[in-house]
């Protein structure tokens, strides 16, 4: 009997392609097509997901990845990726500060009160989660009037163009270790494998790419009770982080662009006293492209278990660095996943051969111990 998947060869390939984009662009009331800027703006969230996964700041091919990969983030991420390497790197950044954020939102969870005051901005925290039946019918003129009323609304306010940080004022107080900066270059995933144990730069590069969901869940085992970082959101900030260079004829530094950014710093159990200094507050970090809560803390959550696992050993899967880092790339895992729907009938006829024989060794066991009694 032969185990054949597909016939035609090429001509197969080439209508199975067709048939999706047949689907893509389907007649009747979805027979409009969806236009960058409305995937960009309409469904920001999810160009934010695509633009931090896919590892690439560009908002618009993230909505163009979206609309040819039909929604799905992991394929829309690997197409983001892909485009990216056939790009040439033109320098290595140096290190952003994101105290110059100009923020939209920004929380914290441990202070009722912080300096510069808590941000709400826009998020569904607050809000019931019931369908909206009214957009099910949305007309073009309520559209557009949304934006012009809240503007409207909006008192013409100085807000200044950033925010100190929570986690300064923590450490003015001696509750945070100071701040220090590493010396070494930050590991470039990009270019090197993980080999480890691999520096924390290399941890939080990984992270800052990943798959929300896999970050969330490895996040949540440790919430649960496979760990002990119970922390507290010391700052939440979604906000434009300023883009600054060296200027290629001066070397002065200068502002290129600005990019969306959402960082979290949780602060969990405190340290015992030990040789280097008094106990005090530990600190976790996760920072990400777009804006996506969700991930960067769960991100920040894994950063402080990851830093337990390495200083004291992984006493269970999220503290261990080669567990979390290897499981948490989406476009690895669906690679892998996705590859068993490749040809494996060698493999696939080696194993019936051998339950065979198995088989046959087994009747033939029963068969001599019926003809023994």
């Amino acid at each position: 009997m032969g185990y054949v998947a597909i016939k035609g060869g090429g001509r197969a390939i080439a209508g199975a392609e067709a048939a999706m984009e047949a689907l893509r662009c389907a007649e009747g009331e979805a027979g409009t097509p969806l236009t960058l800027a409305a995937i960009e703006q309409q469904l920001r969230l999810l160009t934010s997901r695509v633009v931090s996964e896919g590892g690439l700041y560009h908002p618009r091919l993230a909505a163009l990845a979206i609309k040819q990969m039909q929604g799905d983030t992991l394929e829309a991420a690997f197409a983001l990726r892909a485009y990216r390497s056939t790009k040439p790197r033109l320098l290595d950044l140096p290190v952003q500060e994101t105290r110059q954020m100009r923020l939209i939102r920004r929380i914290s969870s441990a202070f009722k009160d912080i300096p510069g005051g808590q941000m709400l901005g826009p998020t569904t925290d607050y809000a019931l989660r019931l369908m909206r039946l009214d957009l099910a019918d949305e007309s073009p003129e309520a559209f557009r009037s949304v934006s012009r009323r809240f503007l409207d609304g909006v008192a013409d306010n100085d807000l200044p163009d950033s925010y100190p940080k929570v986690v300064d004022a923590l450490r003015e107080e001696g509750l945070l270790p100071p701040l220090t900066r590493s010396r070494e270059a930050a590991f470039d995933i990009t270019r090197d494998p993980l080999v480890f144990p691999v520096p924390r730069s290399a941890a939080l590069a990984t992270m800052a790419r990943a798959e929300t969901g896999s970050l969330l869940a490895i996040a949540y085992s440790n919430m649960r009770g496979y760990g002990d970082v119970h922390p507290t959101i010391a700052e939440l900030r979604v906000g434009y982080l300023p883009v600054v260079l060296p200027h290629p004829v001066t070397g002065e530094p200068v502002e290129a662009g600005e990019v969306l950014v959402t960082e979290c710093e949780v602060v969990a159990m405190y340290e015992g006293a030990d040789s280097d200094g008094p106990p005090t507050f530990t600190l976790g970090y996760g920072a990400c492209f777009g804006h996506n809560e969700v991930k960067a803390i769960s991100m920040a959550i894994l950063d402080r278990a990851l830093q337990k696992g390495m200083r004291d050993g992984p006493a269970n899967p999220s503290e261990d660095p080669e567990f979390v880092l290897l499981h948490v790339d989406g476009v690895d895992s669906m690679g892998f996943a996705s590859h068993y729907k490749m040809p494996h009938y060698v493999t696939f006829q080696s194993d019936m051969d051998r339950l065979r024989t198995t088989q046959d060794k087994a009747d033939a066991a029963q068969s001599s111990q019926g003809v023994e009694s």
